[in-house]
């Protein structure tokens, strides 16, 4: 997805964009000068069907046509760089095929927006979608239009809906063919952020019987789009959903007036950060593997809303053990290894072994049998692998088990060191009464 910076339309020379530190007119030297940058965006604007020769893509008549989305007055941090940035030219003249829409995210301001200053520089794939955004009857009018954007920047934690509303400012006779909007004096439909709904993740790994926090806030313009509040927490996995929690809060009165509704147990939302913060983040007490899935956080102000995304995993490390703690060779030994009590179920078992004076371990020769997995009541499993080790084996050589799971930063082990054999008792004292009947013979003769 290709991005661009730039400051007003005054040029520098930086990844992509022209730049300008605001309310100041000469940009050079202005890197450590704390100021708002405006970032272009190349999006597409999905819409059903295959309406006015858009590109169709997917078994659902979707169109995706492509467009630029312009933001305005991103803030810009004085640790950060300007320079290196290329021009933005905006057209010379209104042209109703361009679809070009700007937007001021100052107020309400968007979480981490830096971060797309430079993406393309740091070669990171920034991914905008623009859809049509009807909220009802009474806020429907010719001029004016409501869109959803989504904005993800890949490998990063970056992920904001937002509810953008035409305005009229500068408008000429001429209207933006595809969606039928006055066009402004640079070409573009101008519009305002009314709602912003972020996450500053996009998934969690939360361990069994632990507890999990999942991210979700919401912002909204100025002039307040309601009095009221709804969040919504709803999970899916594997095509099955349901709901998680839901909470109904009045920005202008007491959290302690919030209507909750709690559908898990030990489910939980703060109606104080809710309405103080616009925090609408979910706590989840004692994990278990049935609260995997996919987390959809919907936050509904009035007739707009918006949603974020949220992977949550949950993993168990697995306790490694040893059959025997002690190897002594006689005849073929059996040695198991146990793998138990993980989860998910990807869990890897090998076999090493470490002779006298060997620098590195190798692995086992032969072949060891590996158990069928068994679940145990609270969703993990366990298995177990046999290993014949051979008398001819060295003492004094080093059996290791090692497994590999999800779970753990590194391979777990366990070993056990082969031992010589000890004498048995049985041909010692055979041994011994032979020893005297001979030397009884020899006293006797």
């Amino acid at each position: 997805m290709f991005l661009m910076v730039f400051f007003g339309f005054s040029v520098m020379h930086a990844c992509a964009g022209v730049a300008d530190v605001a309310g100041v007119a000469d940009v050079a030297g202005v890197a450590d000068v704390a100021g708002v940058a405006d970032v272009v965006l190349s999006c597409v604007l999905v819409e059903d069907g295959a309406a006015h020769g858009g590109r169709t893509s997917g078994g659902g008549g979707f169109s995706r046509t492509p467009a630029t989305l312009i933001l305005r007055n991103v803030p810009v941090g004085p640790d950060q760089s300007l320079e290196m940035l290329t021009p933005f030219v905006p057209p010379s003249f209104p042209d109703p095929d361009l679809l070009i829409l700007e937007a001021t995210v100052s107020s309400p301001e968007i979480p981490k927006v830096d971060v797309l200053l430079h993406a393309d520089c740091d070669g990171l794939e920034v991914m905008c979608e623009l859809s049509r955004f009807s909220p009802g009857e009474s806020a429907k009018s010719p001029d004016r239009a409501f869109f959803m954007v989504s904005l993800n920047v890949e490998g990063v934690d970056f992920s904001t809906s937002l509810i953008l509303r035409t305005a009229s400012a500068e408008q000429t006779d001429q209207r933006q063919s595809r969606l039928d909007l006055p066009l402004s004096s640079s070409g573009t439909v101008q519009s305002e952020v009314v709602m912003v709904v972020f996450s500053n993740v996009r998934s969690i790994t939360g361990t069994l019987k632990g507890d999990a926090h999942l991210p979700c806030g919401f912002k909204q313009h100025d002039t307040p789009l309601a009095p009221d509040v709804t969040v919504a927490w709803r999970v899916q996995y594997r095509g099955n959903g349901r709901k998680v929690l839901q909470m109904k809060a009045n920005l202008e009165e007491e959290p302690g007036t919030a209507e909750l509704v709690v559908e898990r147990s030990g489910a939980s939302v703060s109606a104080e950060q809710l309405v103080s913060q616009g925090d609408a983040s979910l706590a989840l007490s004692v994990l278990t593997v049935e609260d995997e899935g996919t987390y959809i956080c919907t936050v509904t102000i009035g007739p707009f809303h918006a949603q974020q995304v949220l992977q949550l995993s949950v993993v168990k490390p697995p306790e490694v053990s040893l059959s025997d703690d002690r190897l002594l060779l006689k005849s073929d030994n059996s040695l198991i290894c146990y793998s138990s009590k993980y989860y998910p179920l990807d869990a890897e078992i090998t076999w090493l072994s470490l002779g006298p004076g060997d620098s590195e371990p190798v692995a086992f020769p032969g072949r060891p049998s590996l158990s069928g997995h068994r679940r145990h009541g609270d969703g993990t499993y366990s298995v177990s692998s046999h290993l014949t080790v051979p008398p001819t084996l060295a003492p004094g050589t080093r059996v290791t088990c090692v497994v590999s799971h999800p779970a753990l930063d590194a391979p777990r082990s366990v070993s056990v060191t082969v031992e010589s054999p000890e004498p048995d008792s049985y041909w010692w004292i055979l041994g011994f009464l032979v020893v005297t009947v001979i030397f009884f013979l020899q006293v006797m003769k």
